[in-house]
């Protein structure tokens, strides 16, 4: 345990480096725009390892909940804590995130640090990982977008479409199986699976968000449609 702990904070030296650097060498941009080149890596680098444990190095999280760790679980494992923390850490100091962000960091490190402390239930984590952090280039994107005036134009509609279809089937369906073969299986632990629960209880606070920003964005590009129009005629051709 003092080995993991140890390396768990070399990731987060590691991660904190890395911000800083991109700080110093990307001056020009602001504190979230290096802070959020530090999580789009994260993303990348998350998804990467887990499809890879997921899908080749196995076991398959649907069959088998509650196996031992394995050392690229844990690898993996530790490199997102390390990443969670300084992002945790960041996020309280700027104040730029509300309570359900906040609360989604806090079950991550929570149950992070529980699956390394058990020694157990690796794969479900490193399955909601990569279920978590699959759309996290999407959103870093949409953001990038936004601050460099792009976002209201056909790239931006695909990166927002392709995040709410990916959201809901991964988040949603996708993490309700994976969470109904946690409930059903007898190995993994009480306390993991209710950290399954509060997960999933997560994501359908952020579909909450979504579906209201969708449901925004529906009615501005209708109000958007009807302007052009009534300023070109009946009869125009809307591309």
């Amino acid at each position: 345990m003092t080995l993991l702990v140890a390396v768990v904070l070399v990731c987060l030296v590691g991660w904190i480096s890395l911000y800083a650097f991109l700080c110093h060498s990307n001056g020009s941009h602001g504190y979230e725009w290096n802070c959020r080149l530090v999580t789009l890596v994260h993303g990348i680098l998350a998804v990467c390892i887990t499809a890879y444990i997921g899908y080749v190095d196995g076991p398959w999280p649907f069959s088998y909940p509650g196996t031992k760790n394995t050392p690229l679980q844990i690898s993996a494992l530790v490199l997102s804590l390390g990443y969670f923390l300084f992002d945790m850490g960041w996020c309280v100091y700027f104040r730029t995130e509300g309570l359900v962000m906040l609360a989604h960091h806090t079950v991550s490190i929570l149950g992070i640090i529980l699956t390394l402390s058990l020694g157990e239930s690796g794969i479900e984590s490193c399955a909601v990982l990569f279920g978590s952090e699959i759309t996290n280039p999407l959103l870093q994107l949409r953001w990038f977008l936004r601050q460099m005036g792009r976002y209201e134009s056909r790239l931006g509609t695909a990166v927002d479409v392709t995040f709410v279809l990916l959201f809901v089937f991964m988040r949603v369906v996708v993490g309700g199986n994976m969470l109904y073969c946690e409930l059903i299986s007898p190995r993994p632990k009480f306390i993991i699976k209710c950290g399954g629960v509060a997960m999933y209880v997560l994501s359908w606070v952020f579909m909450v968000d979504i579906v209201r920003f969708t449901n925004r964005k529906y009615r501005r590009w209708t109000a958007q449609k009807k302007q052009v129009v009534v300023a070109n005629g009946p009869h125009s051709k809307i591309d």
